[in-house]
């Protein structure tokens, strides 16, 4: 089973940092949690290109987790796929879906008269709402979704993935809680977002006190982190979903690494954890991992 981080980012444009998407695969299948901005290009620059997704996983329905999801299916049908996406998300997502193909369908509608592509079944869209609990198995890749606190946000997910006797949990966006802890206990890898307060100056104009509280107060912050991983006995934890994007990694390291005792990665846009083979790679670089 190997995790690919195609965007670490958050709603903050960064030229470094897409927006948040995570590619989960095994030699059966290939799953994509989040669908932020850059996704599709993440995607390819991966090797796997929309087209040879089993399933695309929503956390939760704000804006820069499903930005580029029709972009996903349009690409998907250029790239000669000739099935349905299968889409899972949250309650709402039905209706969500239904209005984004609702608003495109005239350009849909021109494409495919004038493009006489051979199937139209790569631009239909499979909707499953999930509730807390909900399972999926998909070739022996082993889903599991979890309600996490992202309060306002009423349906928030997050996901764990089982295969070949290795667990990996993918937080989703909440403030620690119970739920995810239990989700991470003993996992191999625990893929999580973290909120760094103290590159969060109040800005005239662009955020003011209580904007960082409140942003602050709905994510895991970097003092929580190294101490949520600890708790649950994770064996490797990767951090994602910078809040913000151009955070200081060298002292975001030593933050979280002071309270977790295994190893910590400040990830990067395209990192791949190979959990079978116990490899992290980045670029050219491939390095071992240990404890997993």
């Amino acid at each position: 089973m190997r995790l690919t981080l195609l965007g670490t980012g958050c709603p903050v444009v960064s030229l470094d940092r897409y927006g948040p998407a995570t590619l989960v695969r095994t030699d059966r299948a290939a799953v994509l949690v989040d669908c932020g901005s850059g996704v599709t290009q993440r995607l390819v620059a991966a090797g796997c290109p929309g087209r040879d997704l089993d399933a695309v996983l929503l956390t939760h329905l704000h804006s820069d987790h499903l930005v580029d999801l029709y972009q996903l299916i349009v690409s998907s049908w250029h790239q000669g796929r000739d099935r349905p996406q299968r889409v899972f998300g949250p309650p709402g997502t039905r209706a969500y879906v239904t209005g984004l193909m609702d608003l495109w369908a005239a350009e849909r509608a021109q494409r495919i008269a004038h493009e006489a592509r051979p199937s139209t079944r790569g631009l239909e869209v499979e909707v499953t709402e999930i509730a807390d609990g909900w399972t999926l198995d998909l070739d022996g890749l082993e889903i599991a979704g979890f309600a996490v606190d992202h309060r306002p946000v009423r349906h928030a997910f997050g996901f764990s993935f089982a295969h070949g006797g290795k667990r990996l949990v993918v937080s989703g966006d909440t403030r620690p809680c119970p739920a995810l802890e239990a989700a991470a206990q003993g996992a191999d890898l625990l893929v999580n977002e973290v909120f760094i307060h103290r590159e969060m100056p109040v800005v005239p104009g662009v955020r003011s006190a209580e904007t960082v509280a409140n942003v602050g107060a709905y994510h895991t912050a970097s003092t929580e982190v190294g101490k949520l991983a600890e708790r649950a006995g994770v064996r490797l934890l990767a951090l994602t979903h910078f809040v913000p994007p151009d955070c200081d990694g060298q002292a975001l390291l030593a933050e979280v690494a002071a309270d977790f005792r295994g190893p910590v990665v400040v990830g990067e846009d395209l990192m791949t954890f190979d959990l079978a083979g116990g490899t992290l790679s980045y670029g050219r670089a491939v390095l071992s991992l240990p404890g997993t």
